[in-house]
């Protein structure tokens, strides 16, 4: 414990480091509030060197089961570091509520409590899409970069955080060869991505904090209004297409860039599958929308539906209509999307596209052996043969994910609030997405909660985020027995 505590108050004061960009914003744009973020700079400096000397004796190569350990405090702890700006420069937010706010932000969930961000300062939108994009890889790549620097093996924490078979592929033959191949990938898209906003009518904060949100699949905007704001098909376009990047395997981005070659997506079983729902879900609900007269054309429905679906289907939450006013099928759909759509190595959240086609690779296994009891079949996903191992363990987590989806909703239902928005808040903050349906839907945020619901809904981004092993493993007897 103290040994993970060592490296918790290393990454603590590195943490610090991540401040300078707000405070350049704000130097900038003059917007009064930099010397909040050097004052949380140094308060997180101060008291990371501190817990990082005062364990220093205890300092060891990590083992295995410490991964789990120091991913799931780093979460935790990384969140009250960001969260302590907001404290800072917004002093009318709670403890509870800036906590939230940052554990939305680091999580990639973008779920909100703040309401006037069109009148926000500049750096405090910058941090909290910061936030995002530090969440959503470059957090989990930089730790994995940098913790074999400081004495301690990058492997354990990879595969603590790792959900899926990705875990075991490696790009390069050194785990810090792998992360800064996937930093790079990360980077590049990025600046991809921020040309491409800049050039569709974005000013140069809006494009960056916007691409920082696609790229971690976050959600957080620079307007309450979300992306509904520019009124822009071009700006519509290119932020989808960020996230249609973002929701699939970034080690098959990086394959293709270095081979510039697109036969890497179509060998992966999970990108064809993802691209596929889409489509189907786009046409099926832009047909819907014309059909009950919510948009007078075809063309219009389609633009609208295309936006909607990706942005929620991705886990990203980004909004251009109040989906919550179409036909109650097409936001349950969509919501339906957000468990399962993304991508195993992608930032996004929920079940995952493998798990989900190792599942109905089961299902159908199970019935042709009702008809051939003798027959071995094997359970394949694009032409390779999955271990039981595996299957065994993605049968355990969606036990456990819908397990926590119904004990956490029951949670929210004992405190008051109602059955839809209790439960769709939480599939939401599981998922990571962000927006539910109702009070916390496209055309609202999380204000409305109580500080017992706002918890309940934190601990379900953590969840989600670390797909629920890593947390709860933390609570088992064998974890701390010896």
């Amino acid at each position: 414990m103290l040994a993970v505590a060592h490296v918790l108050g290393l990454m603590m004061a590195f943490f610090a480091v991540t401040f300078i960009m707000p405070v350049v914003c704000s130097l900038i744009a003059q917007d009064g509030v930099a010397i909040d973020f050097v004052v949380a700079a140094g308060i997180n400096l101060v008291v990371g060197l501190a817990i990082a000397a005062a364990t220093r004796r205890y300092k060891r190569e990590l083992k295995a089961r410490d991964g789990f350990l120091l991913v799931s405090l780093s979460w935790v702890l990384m969140s009250a570091s960001a969260a302590v700006p907001l404290l800072i420069a917004l002093p009318e937010l709670s403890f509870t509520d800036a906590y939230f706010e940052a554990m939305s932000g680091l999580t990639t969930t973008g779920a909100t409590v703040l309401i006037g961000l069109d009148d926000m300062p500049a750096s405090i939108l910058l941090w909290r899409a910061a936030l995002h994009w530090f969440g959503g890889i470059g957090i989990i790549v930089l730790a994995v970069a940098v913790l074999p620097l400081l004495g301690v093996g990058g492997m354990a924490l990879y595969r603590a955080e790792t959900p899926g078979p990705v875990k075991d592929e490696k790009l390069t033959p050194r785990i810090t060869e792998t992360a800064k191949a996937l930093w790079l990938t990360y980077t590049v898209i990025t600046l991809i991505g921020i040309g491409a906003l800049k050039l569709a009518g974005m000013n140069w904060l809006d494009a960056i904090c916007h691409t920082f949100s696609a790229m971690g699949l976050g959600g957080f905007g620079n307007h309450d209004s979300s992306v509904a704001f520019y009124h822009s098909a071009t700006i519509e376009m290119v932020l989808a297409a960020i996230m249609v990047a973002a929701m699939l395997n970034f080690s098959r981005h990086f394959i293709a860039l270095r081979t510039l070659s697109l036969r890497p997506y179509a060998e992966d079983p999970e990108a064809k599958a993802i691209l596929a729902a889409l489509a189907f879900s786009i046409v099926l609900i832009a047909g819907l929308l014309v059909m009950q007269d919510h948009y007078a054309s075809f063309g219009t429905a389609l633009r609208h539906a295309t936006f909607a679906v990706v942005s929620v289907a991705s886990t990203t939450g980004f909004a251009t209509e109040n989906w919550d006013l179409w036909p109650v099928f097409a936001p349950v759909w969509m919501l339906f999307l957000s468990c399962l759509l993304c991508s195993t190595g992608s930032t996004g959240g929920g079940i995952k596209m493998f798990r989900t086609l190792l599942l109905a690779r089961q299902a159908q296994r199970e019935m042709k052996q009702l008809v051939h009891p003798s027959a071995v079949i094997p359970v394949r996903i694009g032409g390779n043969v999955v271990p039981e191992r595996i299957a065994q363990s993605v049968l355990a987590f969606i036990f456990l994910y819908f397990q926590t989806i119904v004990v956490l909703t029951f949670a929210l239902l004992l405190s008051g609030m109602p059955l839809v928005p209790a439960f769709s808040s939480i599939v939401a903050s599981i998922n990571n997405l962000g927006p539910g349906i109702g009070p916390s839907g496209p055309a609202g945020n999380y204000q409305f909660m109580t500080d017992f619901q706002t918890w309940m809904c934190t601990i379900a981004m953590l969840l989600g985020r670390l797909e629920i092993f890593s947390v709860l493993v933390l609570f088992t007897p064998t974890f701390w027995r010896k």
